[in-house]
């Protein structure tokens, strides 16, 4: 499953969690990666890590959200690495609420990085991909995209991401680019760390109570997502295009 050493990767929300381990993972299999999060000393961890594994990878500070910045980014990593030719959009936040509670604000929140976010940074590097005649795009969708009580926003935004790849994978398709979708059910991560916080639930009770529901009996771990991700981007994966995979240790949860 190795890429060839030339691809250049972009992933977002990858100063920690699935991004970081999802940026690892494209390192490991000789990808140079562009570690892009909100701000760049966030992303530094992960860009060091990789360098410190002998590796290629540059940090950059970007919202994904702001079209200025997300053209300024993707030409930085032209100018530093090469025209990106990999694209994992997994930046992602959460506000989580009722729908009779929820702000307008913490809609726009959510769509702007996850469906705008998405849509910006997969615009800035398709034509790099059309160029080089090869290219991969995964977007990070979730099982809430199946509905989740508390999270009409986030739910909203990932079930758009599913329908955001299957368009991709039938506008892009005939350049050689393929454009599929990881949907992760519970993992372990500080985005859902936070939700027991929330709830006012120790992590620890929250995960066992996750993991009696989940047919493997476990909580995911960030790298089962990279692993799935690696298979997409993957040169013989070029004739799996527009699909989405739950990654959730059973069929629905």
């Amino acid at each position: 499953m190795t890429a060839p050493t030339s691809r250049v990767a972009v992933v977002t929300g990858a100063a920690r969690g699935l991004g970081a381990a999802t940026a690892l993972r494209l390192a490991a299999d000789g990808a140079a990666v562009a570690v892009i999060d909100l701000e760049e000393s966030a992303a530094k961890g992960t860009a060091d890590a990789i360098a410190d594994a002998g590796g290629r990878a540059i940090a950059i500070g970007a919202d994904v959200a702001d079209s200025a910045a997300v053209d300024a980014a993707v030409e930085r990593v032209v100018a530093e690495l090469g025209p990106p030719t990999v694209l994992v959009n997994n930046a992602g936040i959460t506000r989580d609420n009722l729908l009779f509670k929820m702000t307008e604000t913490d809609w726009d929140a959510v769509m702007g990085v996850h469906l705008r976010g998405s849509f910006l940074m997969t615009r800035a590097c398709q034509k790099h991909m059309v160029d080089a005649g090869w290219g991969r795009v995964v977007n990070l969708s979730s099982t809430s995209a199946l509905g989740n009580r508390g999270q009409v926003n986030y739910s909203a935004a990932k079930a758009g991401l599913q329908g955001f790849t299957k368009t991709l994978a039938i506008e892009l398709g005939r350049f050689g680019v393929t454009a599929n979708c990881v949907a992760p059910g519970f993992i372990a991560s500080e985005m859902t760390k936070a939700t027991a916080e929330r709830l006012g639930v120790s992590w620890e009770d929250f995960m066992a109570a996750r993991a009696k529901e989940i047919p493997v009996q476990r909580a995911g771990a960030p790298e089962d997502i990279a692993n799935m991700v690696a298979f997409f981007v993957d040169e013989r994966s070029g004739f799996v295009n527009g699909q989405v995979v739950y990654v959730a240790g059973g069929p629905k949860t």
